[in-house]
C-alpha cells in the first residue's frame, strides 16, 4: 500500500532538504507549549501537489513518525495508532496551504513535526518544527533592579562642630586663656620679690 511505501522514503528526505525548500515553507521553527492546550503547523506549498504527509520524529524514541496524509479532496488517511482526535489537518488559501492541528498535548507529543511532499517519485520535507509540551511553563527571568543608594546624612560630631566654628571656638580659646591664665599666676611671686627689692632698697637710700 501506499502508507508502507511512504516509510521505505524517509532515508531519502534529508538530502533533498535544500530543494524542498524551494517547494514548501513550514513554519513556525519552535513552539512551546502547556499540557493540554492545542497548537498548529503551518505549511504552504509553492508548486502543484497531490497532497500533504506529515511525520513526527521523536528524539526520546529515536523513531520517525508517520502520523496523517491529507490530499487535495481533503480525505485524510492516518498512520497507525495515529489518534484522529488529536491530529487533525485542515486546507486553506485554495489549495496552497494545510495546517496541522494537535490537541489534547501531553508531553509525550514532544518532537520535531515535518511537512512533506510527494515530488518524482521522492518524498521532500519541510524545515521542520520542534514541538516542546510541557507540564508547567517556565518564568520570565526576573530583572533585578539597582537598590537605589540614598545619600547618606553627614552626622556632625562635637568635634567636627567645634571646627566649623573657626578661631572663636572654646576649644581654641579656651585652652589659651587658662596657659595665659597660668603664666600671670608664675609671674605673680617674680613681681612680689622684685616689689621687696625695690622696697629695701628705696629705704637704703632714705637713710643716707
Amino acid at each position: 500500500t501506499k502508507i508502507k511505501t511512504i516509510t521505505v522514503y524517509h532515508c531519502l528526505f534529508f538530502p533533498l532538504g535544500f530543494y524542498a525548500n524551494l517547494l514548501l515553507t513550514q513554519t513556525p521553527e519552535h513552539i512551546l507549549t502547556q499540557t493540554n492546550n492545542k497548537t498548529e503547523i503551518l505549511c504552504e506549498l509553492k508548486k502543484e501537489h497531490t497532497g500533504v504527509y506529515w511525520y513526527r520524529w521523536s528524539r526520546e524514541r529515536q523513531h520517525f513518525e508517520f502520523l496523517v496524509f491529507s490530499n487535495t479532496l481533503g480525505k485524510a488517511t492516518y498512520g497507525a495508532n495515529v489518534s484522529q482526535d488529536k491530529f487533525s489537518v485542515q486546507e486553506a488559501r485554495s489549495q496552497s496551504s494545510y495546517s496541522l492541528h494537535i490537541s489534547h498535548l501531553h508531553p509525550s507529543d514532544s518532537g520535531t513535526y515535518y511537512c512533506s511532499v510527494s515530488h518524482s517519485s521522492q518524498l521532500l520535507l519541510g524545515s521542520g518544527t520542534r514541538l516542546s509540551v510541557v507540564d508547567a511553563l517556565p518564568l520570565p527571568p526576573k530583572t533585578t533592579q539597582a537598590p537605589v543608594t540614598k545619600n547618606p546624612v553627614p552626622r556632625i560630631t562635637k568635634s567636627k562642630a567645634a571646627s566649623r566654628k573657626g578661631p572663636c571656638s572654646p576649644l581654641v580659646w579656651v585652652p589659651l586663656a587658662a596657659g595665659v591664665l597660668l603664666l600671670l599666676l608664675g609671674l605673680v611671686p617674680t613681681a612680689h620679690h622684685l616689689y621687696r627689692l625695690r622696697r629695701r632698697l628705696w629705704l637704703r637710700i632714705h637713710r643716707q
